[in-house]
């Protein structure tokens, strides 16, 4: 099993609850409105396929329209059409872009997407209710998933999970349910 991180008409969003956060925009790189961009896809490039992109604002979600990104040293940066220079660029640190999830390449069998699995009850071997997919992450050695308790788990404990092949067993998308080899006193 592999997880992802990830068309809409360009003129409106998708409903809010479609919409998923792919990057960030970072400081600006130059004068001329270029933006570092934080992508947060297994292929940091991949970002730049989806389209469109949405940054929210506070009177609700506008486009941004790359013209022209490149790889720059260990990173990206990119310049929108919407952003005419570095001012611009400097009012944009930290605003998350976002893309509907129809836009999101098609996955074999046995991967998912992190944005789907939040929320996902998870229950082990012995059928105890270990919490609810809070998020995911990535450290060093593989990704993690990091669980907050609820109501009818079987302690108060939040949990980090590895996913690891070994350790998540299965993922009903449908029932909303992962079954993890996980002791509820790791």
């Amino acid at each position: 099993m592999r997880t992802h991180q990830p068309n809409l008409n360009p003129k409106s969003p998708a409903a809010e609850s479609e919409l998923v956060k792919i990057a960030t925009l970072k400081k600006p790189y130059g004068i001329k409105g270029w933006l570092w961009v934080f992508s947060q896809t297994d292929n940091r490039a991949d970002i730049f396929e989806m389209k469109p992109w949405w940054i929210k604002t506070a009177t609700g979600f506008k486009p941004l329209t790359v013209k022209q990104w490149r790889h720059q040293g260990q990173g990206l940066v990119a310049c929108f059409e919407e952003i005419a220079d570095r001012n611009a660029a400097e009012l944009m640190n930290g605003t998350g872009v976002w893309v509907s999830k129809d836009s999101f390449p098609e996955l074999n069998e046995d991967e998912y997407y992190w944005s789907d699995l939040i929320g996902l009850s998870v229950v082990n071997e012995q059928g105890e209710k270990l919490g609810q997919i809070k998020e995911m992450f990535e450290t060093g050695a593989h990704e993690i998933i990091s669980l907050k308790p609820t109501t009818d788990s079987i302690d108060n404990e939040e949990r980090l999970i590895p996913w690891h092949r070994d350790i998540v067993l299965s993922v009903d998308l449908v029932g909303k349910t992962m079954r993890v080899a996980w002791g509820a006193d790791y």
